[in-house]
């Protein structure tokens, strides 16, 4: 009876557990998974407009390379619109030329208005005509081809390849593409801070009990592996959120702004948001370095 007694008040008697070494904070551990998501959300952000800013920079050379402007100047015995029908005429037989059109005289106004301002008499300005040359993709004609001929026909003209146009939009290009991993690359070392601020802080808060653990003989990377994994899977968690709401942050400006985005300099195309997928992997290995650094520094000076 006495046996029976016994064994139900051990029964009902709370087992006694032992803590974990490094329990579950929800309120640090959320405010963690709050900073690491918006730098993960920044930084895909930033992966996302190089790739649109790169391929709009590639769109415009690739225009520009394909064509090529004539300015036309009428000799004394002819008009201007006659002079640049002739340099048409001559420059759309020429092998590696795919159109020659003179502009219209109101066509080349307008493209001058802007930077004269609305009020300029522009009739009264003597405007060279132009040509748009649109070059065949294939084998286009060179600059030299191009003068060669008009030269033959007597047309005294000006070539303008665009080379010096695609050589800055491709400079453009390279700035963009430097600045956004720059950006990336801050934003990394920026999360491996806090993680190793987060690290630092979870080994002082049970600084006795890891001194304990390390003089009775416990492994270094049996306590520095609870800090790593820990923070690794609060990083992968932050990485899935913040890539997430990149993705539909992008997702938007592509439905606002259809196949060009919201503006030219920006097209985003839904391939783009595949480059955010292997942000939790990259947040959970930046993690896991910041924390295996900071706890194995921390663990290293331990007597």
């Amino acid at each position: 009876m006495k046996a029976k007694s016994a064994k139900s008040a051990e029964t009902l008697a709370p087992r006694w557990r032992p803590a974990p070494l490094l329990p579950r904070e929800p309120a640090q551990d959320l405010l963690l998974v709050f900073v690491t998501a918006v730098l993960c959300f920044l930084a895909c952000l930033s992966v996302i407009a190089v790739l649109g800013a790169d391929r709009a920079a590639r769109g415009w050379a690739g225009q520009l390379q394909d064509s090529a402007t004539v300015i036309v100047r009428p000799t004394a015995n002819e008009t201007a619109d006659d002079a640049a029908a002739r340099a048409a005429e001559t420059l759309a037989g020429v092998k590696g030329v795919s159109e020659a059109s003179a502009l219209e005289k109101a066509k080349a106004e307008a493209l001058v208005e802007p930077w004269l301002g609305p009020g300029a008499k522009l009739a009264d300005l003597p405007l060279p005509r132009l040509v748009a040359v649109e070059l065949d993709p294939k084998a286009p004609a060179s600059e030299a081809d191009l003068a060669r001929a008009l030269k033959t026909a007597g047309v005294d003209a000006e070539i303008d390849d665009h080379r010096r146009w695609i050589t800055e939009i491709m400079s453009s290009g390279r700035l963009a593409r430097f600045s956004a991993a720059g950006a990336a690359a801050l934003i990394a070392l920026a999360a491996a801070a806090v993680i190793a601020f987060a690290t630092h802080a979870g080994l002082a808060a049970r600084a006795e009990i890891v001194e304990v653990l390390h003089q009775s003989g416990a492994e270094d990377g049996f306590i520095i592996a609870l800090f790593q994994n820990r923070l690794a899977e609060l990083a992968t968690v932050a990485g899935v959120i913040g890539a997430a709401g990149a993705a539909a942050a992008a997702a938007l400006l592509r439905l606002a702004g259809g196949g060009g985005g919201l503006t030219p300099v920006l097209p985003i195309a839904w391939t783009d948001l595949l480059a955010v997928l292997p942000c939790p992997l990259i947040a959970a290995a930046i993690a896991a370095v910041a924390a295996r650094i900071t706890a194995k520094r921390m663990i290293g000076g331990l007597p």
